[in-house]
């Protein structure tokens, strides 16, 4: 069985860098392949066995009537020679517009009477096809460089870790995770924003997760979203499910989701070995 990955997004997104990383671990890899070449592609790959690991960066510099055919490409290849995943990476149009801005490069579709932000959304419309028939998809609007690596690493190429977990803390007025398969609302929970001491911490610290310990909601909350997942988890798992993103969102996503990530974290580690944990709002405030 030869193993295909296509690699799709918007520019700016991280395609290069998922293509890097997976040509780095052995995969071989074809970037900006013409969508119209991918049958013949596959059908020359099981007949010669060229690799076992296969790479294929597809974006908006395809023909656009190719971009809209993509199921049917997708529906030519032999099933039977080939495991394929279709990973989609996006991110918000704002942060592709500060990273093309800090680059000074031009965007591929970009013209005299197309600017930046108008090429990003005609270059989402095109694209639409393959985000619809995505396996995963990647959020990158606040991961740094080697945050990107590692999540490729864990979640795509799975040889070495099985069933990747990953718990992400997050603020609702920042909007849902896009790459979240079961998100939980901790808003209703006592707030430690309301306590001047703690205001300024985050569920990190210890006097955060003290006082959120003392609340038997926070408590009772836990107990429910670790006996759910505890009950559910195994049964994705068994229906070959590769990940699992578990969103956890609170107001500002600094305390009560923060810490249940933590203390969910802390339980499920011990039931597989690669379970991870990410903060979107505490990498925000750092910066990349």
């Amino acid at each position: 069985m030869i193993k295909l990955i296509i690699i799709s997004g918007r520019s700016g997104s991280g395609k290069s860098t998922a293509l890097h990383v997976l040509e780095d671990m052995g995969f071989y890899c074809i970037d900006n392949l013409p969508l119209g070449l991918l049958p013949p592609l596959t059908a020359n790959l099981i007949k010669n066995r060229i690799a076992d690991r296969i790479s294929v960066g597809i974006d908006a510099r395809n023909i656009a009537t190719d971009l809209r055919k993509f199921p049917e490409f997708i529906e030519k290849i032999d099933k039977k020679g080939i495991e394929l995943q279709i990973v989609y990476l996006d991110s918000a149009s704002s942060a592709l517009v500060k990273r093309f801005s800090e680059t000074r490069r031009r965007h591929p579709l970009s013209d005299q009477q197309r600017g930046l932000r108008e090429a990003l959304d005609y270059e989402k419309q095109l694209l639409e096809p393959i985000s619809n028939l995505a396996d995963l998809k990647i959020d990158t609007t606040s991961l740094t460089l080697h945050q990107l690596r590692d999540l490729i690493r864990s979640r795509i190429v799975r040889e070495n870790f099985g069933f990747a977990l990953l718990f992400e803390s997050f603020a609702y007025k920042n909007g849902v995770p896009v790459d979240a398969d079961v998100v939980f609302d901790a808003r209703c929970l006592p707030n430690p924003h309301w306590k001047p001491e703690l205001r300024s911490l985050t569920g990190q610290e210890l006097a955060v997760r003290v006082f959120l310990d003392s609340q038997p909601d926070f408590i009772a909350m836990f107990e429910d979203i670790r006996n759910y997942l505890s009950a559910w988890l195994p049964k994705f798992e068994a229906n070959n499910r590769s990940y699992m993103t578990i969103a956890i969102g609170c107001t500002g996503g600094q305390h009560r989701s923060v810490y249940l990530c933590h203390k969910l974290h802390q339980h499920f580690h011990t039931q597989w070995d690669n379970v991870l944990i990410r903060h979107r709002e505490l990498i925000r405030e750092v910066g990349d």
